[in-house]
């Protein structure tokens, strides 16, 4: 299993130039909450990998994961990876590493 991970510059610089999808895995309730300007949302609870390999083939960036704090979106990259599908970046500090930055929020 390979997973990267990227840190909150790298995914502000991908979010900002255009070529990152930023998937935040977290519950529909987090998400609502608060989440990452230009993040969407696709829960771990309700992971399902063809909707998932859709938005990422209709979307056509660099598909990242996030979660509040780097262990939901490990999780669903080693799920994901374990049945073939290629994912391999996440933001390592997710959510909550962005909030405590001070960086804006949806």
């Amino acid at each position: 299993m390979a997973i990267v991970d990227l840190d909150r510059e790298a995914v502000k610089r991908g979010l900002a130039d255009g070529t990152v999808l930023l998937i935040d895995v977290r519950e529909p309730d987090e998400f609502a909450r608060g989440h990452i300007p230009g993040s969407v949302s696709h829960p771990l609870s309700a992971f399902d990998l063809d909707a998932l390999q859709a938005l990422i083939a209709a979307d056509g960036r660099r598909p990242v994961l996030s979660c509040a704090a780097g262990v939901r979106s490990a999780r669903a990259l080693a799920y994901a990876q374990s049945r073939g599908v290629p994912l391999t970046e996440h933001y390592v500090g997710g959510f909550k590493d962005w909030l405590g930055a001070g960086e804006a929020v949806e």
